[in-house]
């Protein structure tokens, strides 16, 4: 690029032409090896406010809506139904203590974990099969995914809550501390019984009986 003004413009323009988020090194590559990091800085700061967003998530940059316009992109009412109880714990579980065994994580929840449990979390796009666990019958391990991380607007796991902020709130359970962080998660699973997003939803969570698979 023959000034940092046209680096910034060809990276603006092939993450707008992207069909998955990239990271800064496979930008890199794509532009013949250019350094893209103060360009990536440049055009976060300048879409920042706007009704379209430069994001990083999971180490992968992508342009989104600004969240507070996302109603105005909507032409008809999502029927939407929750993510169960169930699904909520595990998908925490697997957040907080990646990667995990469906055996752990029934360790930690206190009971047993359906496989259609795990397979909703699959099927969304949330949760990954991360390998084996080197151990007797190689059980296989979940790991979340960036697009996990893009859904809940967490850059890394690193901005997870942690205890104290939990403690805070009031959302830790006797099930595991971490539970209740990701309560109110809208999808489309054949589960239909859940909570409601955002704070509220944690709250009610926090008070609600145990449910089963």
């Amino acid at each position: 690029m023959s000034t940092p003004d046209d680096l910034v413009r060809a990276v603006e323009a092939t993450l707008f032409a992207a069909e998955v988020p990239m990271t800064a090194q496979a930008l890199s590559a794509h532009l013949g090896g250019a350094l893209v990091t103060d360009a990536l800085a440049e055009l976060a700061a300048t879409y920042t406010g706007r009704g379209i967003e430069l994001v990083e998530r999971g180490g992968r940059w992508h342009f989104q809506t600004a969240p507070d316009l996302s109603h105005l992109l909507r032409r008809t009412r999502d029927d939407t139904r929750r993510l169960s109880r169930a699904g909520t714990e595990a998908l925490a579980i697997i957040a907080y203590h990646e990667p995990v065994s469906r055996a752990e994580i029934e360790a930690i929840r206190g009971v047993q974990t359906a496989k259609g449990t795990l397979d909703v979390l699959l099927e969304a796009g949330w949760v990954r099969v991360a390998g084996r666990r080197e151990a007797p019958g190689r059980p296989v391990i979940y790991a979340t995914t960036p697009e996990f991380l893009s859904h809940f607007g967490l850059a890394s796991r690193r901005d997870l809550p942690g205890i104290d902020e939990l403690r805070a709130a009031g959302l830790l359970d006797p099930v595991d501390e971490a539970y209740a962080t990701l309560t109110g998660t809208e999808l489309s699973p054949n589960d239909t019984e859940g909570h409601a997003a955002g704070p509220e939803g944690l709250a009610e969570a926090a008070m609600t009986d145990d449910e089963s698979d």
